[in-house]
């Protein structure tokens, strides 16, 4: 029997997805750009975000303010204005790692610590792999797809059409997209020897953390990395990537697993993902997304951040 595809989803036929339609068509031309232009857009779109973004360059000042009090305001407000550049650029490295085969890119790549992960690898073993939301995520997974082979974890986009090429191009450079939301599934591929990329450095609200420090501020911090390493066993691979200062090169780093992790106390083992991120943050903290409301959820009887 054929496969009835009567009621199907026609997104293209509803003007309210055009402008996504568009907004992938321009991102799909964006990523043959010359570089130098992907550099020069970049700054310019963050430019114009800083300049007009009111919302986010509130948030973005507050955690700034928050995360870096030995920075005197000048400087905080320089950093501000970067981050929203970096992460202009980083809509182009977005679209360069979903719509290029990244192995134009292997000339511009130095990956620092591969041993860690191929000694898991000769061990036979499954990896979560720690990610960070700095501006070259996505760019970073496909570079980071030269050398080794992992799944990654995901949260669903809420328009149907980008979703769909979202997932399309994130399983095109990683072994398998996985709702953030499927604990068996990151479990099962885990425990089946894969390596999972997760990011657990955002405000998941109140019922999945608990408070742990984070530049020194109290911040929601999720549990499931324990709960997932505590399930399958796997080393917790803390993965580190920036663009260099030359603005033409990447730089890749595994650190070492994790030891003794979990310990069996939550919230010993949030500060110590914390303290891991916040240590690859400084690095480059302009290339971080700072526009996320990371300090969003605040333990009971403490006021609003934002």
């Amino acid at each position: 029997m054929s496969k009835d595809t009567t009621t199907a989803p026609r997104y293209w036929t509803q003007p309210r997805y055009w402008p996504t339609y568009l907004a992938i068509t321009a991102m799909r031309a964006s990523a043959w750009l010359p570089w130098r232009c992907k550099l020069a857009l970049g700054r310019l779109i963050g430019l114009a975000a800083w300049r007009f973004a009111g919302r986010r360059r509130h948030i973005t000042e507050t955690n700034i303010r928050l995360c870096f009090p030995e920075l005197d305001q000048a400087a905080q407000a320089r950093l501000v204005k970067q981050s929203f550049l970096a992460n202009g650029i980083g809509i182009f490295e977005t679209a360069t790692g979903w719509c290029r085969d990244p192995e134009h890119l292997r000339h511009r790549v130095t990956f620092k610590g591969q041993e860690h992960m191929a000694r898991v690898q000769a061990e036979g073993k499954g990896a979560l792999i720690i990610g960070i939301h700095f501006s070259t995520l996505d760019l970073g997974g496909a570079l980071h797809s030269l050398f080794f082979p992992a799944d990654v974890v995901y949260r669903p986009h809420d328009n149907p059409v980008f979703e769909r090429f979202m997932t399309r191009a994130r399983n095109g450079i990683f072994g398998t997209a996985i709702d953030r939301h499927d604990l068996r599934g990151v479990v099962r591929r885990i425990k089946a020897g894969h390596h999972v990329w997760y990011s657990p450095d955002q405000d998941f609200g109140r019922d999945a953390s608990v408070f742990a420090p984070f530049f020194g501020v109290e911040a929601a911090s999720i549990k499931l990395t324990a709960k997932i390493a505590k399930m399958t066993g796997a080393p917790v691979m803390p993965l580190i990537f920036h663009r260099n200062p030359d603005n033409r090169t990447y730089s890749l780093e595994y650190l070492p697993a994790l030891d003794n992790f979990p310990s069996g106390d939550e919230v010993a083992d949030a500060a110590r993902i914390n303290a891991v991120i916040e240590a690859a943050i400084r690095r480059h903290p302009e290339q971080y997304l700072w526009m996320h409301r990371r300090f969003k959820t605040r333990p009971r009887g403490e006021a609003k951040i934002y």
